[in-house]
């Protein structure tokens, strides 16, 4: 790798001070933090078919998590920043593992990346004909700052906050929570069932005004999705939760927590190539979304229906 220029090591001696300043600058609110298991090529210890699939689900993880959080003006640059982080510690690290984190303060979102690897990442110039090298030069480009933490295993950017704090709800809930009931189901088959017999008690003390039935059929839908897909065999404290709420403006929250982190081709299972639950819910009504909440491991797929007549 080639030297640093004059403007690009100033950029980076100014960035390395501010990384122990942004976790105790205002309120952190942790959009996720994982960790991956490296698997390099056997042949030559770089980049594997198997670690190579992860920086796309990385972008899937922060996309919803800045759709939570109300920064969709963010998710562009975020998930180029992230790829390029990610793909350089897989590629270049030494360690069993990878560690991501993405958190906001007050004034930043800020992206980690822990290789385990004590040497510091520099940048480079790639030549116009050169197919990879241009990783950290972007993030340069990029991010509002970047630096290496003091033991060169953790490579981090930021990027500014626009004016205006975010709403702490999903950009398609338009009118505060009145009513929410949770609902504690048990980590296997028997809570699709049981989440139907107790939706229908529950939706009458809400009172929502809206099609109970179909109310109850997505709920079915997204416990099912949850059971199905969310719960690794045989595993022992999972967990798989629900909520219904309503808001000021008669929405219906269906909201839905399972262990799994991440929701895989998530547009293929709204459109239905990966079975009609998700599919069915959306055709009934329902604005679909799915999002890593900071209290809680694993992920929530929310449901929401308006009351009126359901447009198929």
């Amino acid at each position: 790798m080639t030297t640093n220029t004059a403007e690009q090591e100033r950029s980076c001696r100014r960035a390395s001070d501010a990384a122990p300043e942004l976790r105790t600058h205002g309120v952190v609110q942790t959009a996720f933090d994982v960790s991956i298991e490296r698997h390099p090529d056997p042949d030559t210890g770089g980049l594997s078919d198997a670690d190579a699939v992860w920086p796309q689900r990385l972008r899937r993880l922060i996309r919803a998590s800045l759709t939570y959080w109300r920064r969709t003006d963010l998710i562009e640059n975020a998930e180029l920043l992230l790829t390029e982080l990610a793909t350089n510690a897989l590629r270049h690290g030494r360690g069993p593992d990878i560690g991501v984190r993405v958190f906001l303060t007050g004034r930043h979102c800020v992206i980690e990346v822990s290789d385990h690897t004590p040497a510091r990442p520099e940048l480079c110039h790639a030549c116009p004909t050169d197919e990879g090298g241009r990783g950290l030069f972007l993030v340069d480009a990029m991010a509002a700052a970047w630096g290496v933490s003091a033991d060169g295993t953790t490579t981090w950017c930021t990027l500014p906050l626009t004016e205006g704090p975010p709403d702490m709800e999903p950009a398609a809930v338009t009118a505060p929570v009145l009513h929410e009931i949770p609902m504690d189901l048990p980590a296997d088959p028997s809570a699709v069932t049981l989440a139907r017999i107790q939706a229908r008690t529950l939706l009458t003390v809400l009172g929502w005004p809206g099609d109970q039935h179909v109310a109850i059929d997505i709920l079915h839908a997204l416990v099912d999705n949850a059971v199905e897909h969310a719960l690794a065999p045989g595993a022992t404290g999972q967990h798989v939760s629900a909520c219904l709420c309503v808001t000021e403006a008669h929405e219906l929250l269906i909201d839905v927590r399972d262990p799994r982190p991440s929701f895989p081709l998530w547009e293929e299972a709204i459109a239905g190539h990966l079975g009609r639950g998700l599919w069915d819910a959306a055709h009934q009504g329902a604005a679909l979304t799915w999002f890593v909440t900071p209290d809680f491991s694993g992920k929530t797929v929310r449901a929401i229906l308006r009351p009126g007549r359901v447009a198929q």
